[in-house]
């Protein structure tokens, strides 16, 4: 007698879409084919669009503990997978989990005001004018580079490894690595240092030396503050995502396939 397919894990599914015509006609067609539960009582979130989406979408359910799977209807789909309408539920059953970790920042601007965001991919540090930026470097409180004249650097996770870390030479760092990337933005001085990878529990500060003549922008992910004088970053272990890839395409496979040019 022939075994009979094991029931899906995700029974009510709420779905999410980017406002790109593409995405909305996507979601359209699912909802009609699969309904729609709300976010608060869905066992899984379907994210329609591009790694924009889906870095809005765990910013927006971090704290539910709700797993989260993307389908591409957007432009660049590297944490997204592949667009299907049929067997929904049997792909959710299947897939893989890959579990991340944000990082915190903790920026202080000008007037000393505290803002604090989280940052899936990387938390950047940029020059907002023409000058270059001079930036001091502690790790875990201790100085480990007194002065770095730069266009910025940037504080990378795993996940975000591939991203702008990537184009701007960082390495590349498997995703259950316990690591983060130290990766400076168009270095002038010193100009052979290529970066530093940490302890994925180290805690990073950046000063911003001459904050007034070469004011300086922090980004988390999406979110900007402008005119920083000290960044504070770390991962929060404490809260942790879930992500569902379709299996033979885990993340943690994309970004081995990264690292031999595909």
């Amino acid at each position: 007698m022939p075994k009979r397919p094991a029931a899906p894990r995700y029974k009510r599914i709420a779905f999410v879409a980017s406002s790109v015509p593409q995405a909305q006609d996507a979601r359209r067609h699912l909802v009609r084919r699969y309904g729609d539960a709300r976010p608060e009582t869905a066992d899984v979130i379907v994210a329609l669009g591009g790694d924009g989406l889906m870095l809005s979408t765990l910013q927006r359910f971090m704290n539910s503990g709700k797993p989260i799977y993307g389908m591409h209807r957007g432009t660049v789909g590297f944490l997204m997978n592949e667009y299907a309408e049929e067997k929904l539920g049997e792909r959710l059953a299947a897939a893989d989990v890959t579990i991340i970790h944000p990082l915190l920042m903790q920026a202080r601007d000008a007037a000393g005001r505290v803002h604090r965001h989280y940052a899936i991919n990387e938390v950047s540090l940029f020059r907002q004018a023409y000058q270059a930026a001079r930036l001091r470097i502690l790790i875990d409180g201790k100085e480990r580079m007194p002065q770095l004249i730069a266009d910025g650097i940037l504080l990378a996770t795993p996940a975000g490894s591939t991203a702008y870390n990537l184009s701007v030479q960082g390495p590349i760092i498997p995703i259950d690595a316990k690591l983060l990337a130290l990766t400076p933005i168009s270095p002038f001085r010193p100009r052979r240092w290529r970066g530093a990878l940490l302890p994925d529990r180290a805690r990073v500060t950046i000063d911003v030396l001459e904050a007034e003549k070469r004011p300086v922008a922090a980004v988390a992910d999406h979110n900007e503050v402008r005119s920083v004088h000290s960044v504070d970053i770390g991962m929060d272990h404490e809260v942790a995502m879930h992500m569902l890839f379709d299996p033979g395409h885990s993340l943690d496979e994309r970004i081995l396939s990264e690292q031999f040019g595909y």
